[in-house]
């Protein structure tokens, strides 16, 4: 499901089950995140689905990269997964507005 940023926004500041995952490379990442947001590298292949099965699907994923482009890939596997509700931010973190931090 896309999202715009505003939309994107406002659902995940008032989700409770929220988590927020970036899908860019791990040299991406580190450049720079959106607050709390965890990192599972789409290009891994194989890897990326395994890392996927470990997580909570019960949870609501609001899920982003650089453009939006490779989130919406990310969207479309996670929905055939099982996943319910996973929320793309169209744009990515290139037309993102909000804070951007360093990874923890």
């Amino acid at each position: 499901m896309n999202l715009s940023q505003e939309d994107w926004v406002s659902q995940f500041e008032a989700d409770q089950n929220a988590v927020l995952l970036d899908v860019r490379t791990e040299d991406e990442y580190n450049d720079g995140i959106i607050a709390n947001a965890i990192n599972i590298d789409i290009h891994k292949g194989q890897g990326f689905i395994y890392e996927l099965e470990a997580l909570d699907k019960s949870k609501n994923y609001y899920v982003y990269c650089r453009s939006g482009a490779r989130s919406a890939k990310a969207c479309d596997i996670m929905n055939e997964m099982g996943f319910e509700n996973a929320y793309n931010l169209v744009g990515g973190i290139l037309d993102w507005d909000g804070e951007v931090v360093a990874p923890e």
